[in-house]
């Protein structure tokens, strides 16, 4: 074990402590007010004294009801000429564009077609990161000037998408301060827009955050949420093994968004789908 259920071991070694201690650590973990209610209601139900393996084993137990089983894969629509559009929003700093270059080389390491959107028109070094990317992947993308409408890149790199016969299309948005209404309304207006071409798309939202700004990325979460009507998964960055990852099941948990991929690197390899039980394991 690591990180996480690593650090609980070492603090409860000892024969005896109280609920406080034991509340700070899951609270401190990420785990939020919820399940550390329900895990420290279960230890104490016990009736007998702690030890710090079962504290690791209760949570463990508490965390595996809350995380799906296992995470749906990304498959294409299965329809020609209809690409599956995935939208990727967070808010800057989370690894947003680099998570989408990754997310796009994951796909086309799958044997899928993949075309790129460079849709953050807000940020000219995102659409110069994007395009770097696609370049070393050896992907086709579609960007638009800086300060350009957004949503007229996303038309167009529709419309591109199905020209190359790609499985994927990959949006990457603007990185939005989840307090900005009006970008948030960009992004509807983002939705509405691919809505027309398909009315299905996008059939994908992900949305990035990073695993050790913790509540944070629980707020923005829930901001994004609202906003766009649901989103369907998250990305979760700088998952490793720093004991942070407790985010991953509070967001289940309070909102029912699976994480469905995470990345714990810099290179286009340190991507991969979340495994539910792994994590647990492994990584928290």
């Amino acid at each position: 074990m690591a990180g996480f259920f690593k650090k609980l071991l070492s603090r409860f070694s000892k024969d005896q402590f109280d609920v406080d201690e034991v509340e700070e650590s899951l609270i401190g973990g990420d785990l939020g007010i919820r399940l550390t209610t329900d895990i420290v209601d279960r230890l104490q139900e016990m009736g007998r004294q702690l030890k710090g393996q079962d504290i690791v084993q209760v949570t463990s137990e508490e965390i595996l009801k809350i995380l799906p089983e296992e995470v749906p894969p990304l498959v294409p629509t299965g329809e020609p000429g209809k690409p599956k559009v995935i939208l990727v929003v967070g808010v800057n700093g989370t690894g947003k564009t680099t998570s989408t270059a990754k997310l796009a080389n994951y796909l086309k390491n799958q044997g899928h077609g993949v075309t790129l959107a460079a849709a953050d028109t807000f940020r000219a070094a995102a659409i110069e990161q994007l395009q770097v990317w696609a370049g070393r992947l050896e992907l086709p993308i579609v960007a638009g000037e800086y300060q350009s409408d957004p949503s007229s890149v996303c038309f167009g790199a529709y419309d591109t998408a199905v020209k190359n016969d790609s499985d994927f299309l990959i949006i990457d948005t603007a990185g939005r301060l989840h307090t900005r209404h009006n970008l948030m309304e960009e992004l509807k207006k983002i939705q509405r827009v691919i809505g027309k071409k398909d009315p299905d798309a996008p059939h994908e939202a992900f949305i990035v955050v990073d695993a050790t700004t913790g509540s944070n990325a629980l707020a923005q979460a829930k901001e994004f949420h609202a906003a766009m009507g649901g989103l369907t998964g998250l990305i979760v960055t700088k998952l490793d093994g720093s004991g942070k990852g407790g985010i991953i099941v509070s967001i289940m948990n309070e909102l029912n968004i699976p994480t469905r991929f995470i990345g714990t690197g810099e290179t286009a390899q340190d991507f991969a789908p979340f495994d539910p039980k792994k994590f647990v394991e492994e990584i928290f």
